[in-house]
């Protein structure tokens, strides 16, 4: 289930962004999660499944209606099960008047999830 990000959750997100490999960096990813806390078109969505935080998405949302994919994280632990797919998926029905878009870092993985495949193990 994606839910907003909460400042009671700033660890567990931090955590997940620094898997990203742009913000390997303290002081990048500091500068990240104020963007999220401050920043009203930066939006953080966390993917929660039973109790466990197990995924992250970052989203940039626009004047023209486009939600670009800044980041985009799923715990080591879960990755290859589909659920970088599924977030994705969710985001989209969460606000299903806005355009999808990727930026540089999760361009690939973006492309993936949307030519089609949804086979597990699929890396989406």
């Amino acid at each position: 289930m994606l839910i907003r990000y909460k400042k009671a959750f700033e660890k567990i997100a931090m955590g997940l962004l620094s898997f990203m490999p742009n913000e390997k960096d303290l002081k990048k990813l500091q500068q990240t999660m104020r963007n999220y806390e401050t920043d009203e078109s930066w939006q953080l969505f966390l993917w929660k499944e039973g109790e466990d935080i197990i995924g992250l998405l970052g989203v940039n949302f626009s004047e023209q209606k486009v939600m670009q994919l800044q980041h985009i994280s799923v715990n080591p632990s879960h990755r290859h099960q589909g659920i970088g797919k599924r977030m994705v998926n969710a985001l989209q029905e969460m606000f299903p008047d806005w355009t999808p878009a990727a930026n540089e870092e999760t361009a690939a993985f973006f492309e993936k999830c949307n030519e089609g495949n949804t086979a597990e193990g699929s890396g989406c």
